[in-house]
């Protein structure tokens, strides 16, 4: 087959520029492979199901021996850590990649974490790999899109199938299945089946990510410009602290410094847009917020908060 029979198809949207390979094989083969691949990933998640749960204690002792150097103490924090991964690489499976595959790049992001983890930040250990593990697993789905695409006829019987489900859909037929395209397709129920459950594997850079529908697969790729995950997690507790301390003050303070100062995701305003949404003067919103930063003040100094310590 030449190189311009092949089509990036619509429906599906994955990357353009990708390698070709072909995706579709005989039905009983692919079925054999898929009951192997099922056997393999339950024993090892029977493997690692033995492991317990480290508690914050074991955790500390473990990553101050682990940071001079002792080998078996990083093998014991991976071990203990694993069914993280598989929970997490759950969250992204028919995107392209088998449990097993994710759950082998997301191991890799475990101990990547590993490695740059920084316990006297205070954060748990589990919390700062979740991001490196969901990194590396989106990566990889990323990269595995990239190399999908397909010859043009299989594209074509594809997006027949597609239009037909949608069409069945907007017909009051929900979650129509094979048989239902079959039937309104006038095609085999097999192949309708075979090609839909290629379909679901098929992950494009507009799909939305399982964790996080707002966002899609394209808007998850890594940015080697971004913050770091320990950066962003501290700008987060800190949030949370002055969400805390804000709740303290009466109202109208609360009120008036988070719209002066932008906070809890109100916008910042001006004194004469506070002055009039509170048919009050200028110079008496400044007034409330003085009086609110003042007590802010307080309430900090009695939870022995510095400015240097906070930031």
């Amino acid at each position: 087959m030449q190189e311009d029979e092949f089509v990036e198809p619509d429906e599906l949207a994955p990357p353009s520029g990708s390698d070709s390979s072909e995706a579709v094989g005989p039905a009983g083969e692919s079925d054999r492979a898929l009951d192997e691949t099922h056997d393999v990933t339950q024993l090892y998640l029977n493997e690692i199901g033995r492991e317990s749960l480290l508690t914050p204690a074991e955790e500390r002792k473990l990553t101050q021996r682990v940071r001079q150097g002792d080998f078996a103490a990083r093998q014991q924090m991976i071990e203990h850590n694993l069914r993280l991964v598989v929970n997490i690489a759950k969250h992204y499976a028919n995107r392209g990649l088998t449990l097993l595959d994710l759950i082998e790049e997301g191991n890799l992001g475990l101990m990547h974490a590993l490695d740059k983890f920084e316990p006297e930040r205070g954060f748990r250990f589990s919390t700062y790999a979740t991001w490196w593990i969901r990194q590396n697993v989106e990566r990889a789905i990323m990269n595995q899109s990239r190399t999908i695409r397909l010859p043009v006829h299989i594209i074509k019987e594809m997006n027949i199938y597609l239009r037909a489900q949608r069409h069945l859909e907007s017909h009051g037929v929900p979650d129509a299945g094979p048989e239902e395209i079959a039937a309104l397709t006038d095609k085999p129920v097999a192949d309708v089946r075979r090609l839909m459950r290629l379909n679901e594997h098929m992950a494009s850079l507009d799909a939305p990510l399982d964790i996080d529908p707002s966002l899609s697969i394209g808007e998850a790729i890594a940015d080697e410009n971004s913050e770091m995950p320990e950066d962003m997690l501290q700008a987060f507790e800190v949030e949370q602290y002055i969400h805390e301390w804000l709740s303290e003050l009466p109202d109208k303070h609360r009120w008036v410094i988070e719209r002066r100062f932008g906070l809890n995701e109100q916008g910042i305003a001006t004194l004469e847009v506070l002055a009039e949404q509170l048919g009050v003067t200028r110079e008496r919103v400044r007034q409330v917020q003085l009086e609110g930063l003042q007590t802010l003040r307080r309430i900090l100094r009695r939870k022995g908060v510095d400015k240097e310590g906070l930031f």
